[in-house]
């Protein structure tokens, strides 16, 4: 499946189960799961809208995230 604003594939495996497949894989990949938008639950509080579950997962490798952060905050830390 691909459309305008990213890709998919189809699963056989309900919504949950997949989600999780899918984050144990960008694990193995070296990547980590640093924040997940749930749009429909999103969409149904805001706007009292029903949707299929449409989830976001915001998937950065993890390794130069954690050296960047760790170097910003060395950085702070001597500026104490």
């Amino acid at each position: 499946m691909k459309t305008n604003f990213g890709f998919g594939k189809a699963v056989d495996a309900n919504f949950d189960d997949a989600i999780a497949q899918v984050t144990d894989e960008l694990k193995k990949e070296g990547f980590g799961v640093l924040t997940e938008i749930d749009v429909a639950a999103t969409l149904k509080e805001k706007l009292g809208e029903d949707m299929p579950p449409y989830r976001i997962l915001d998937a950065p490798e993890i390794e130069p995230l954690a050296a960047q952060v760790k170097e910003r905050l060395t950085r702070v830390m001597e500026n104490i």
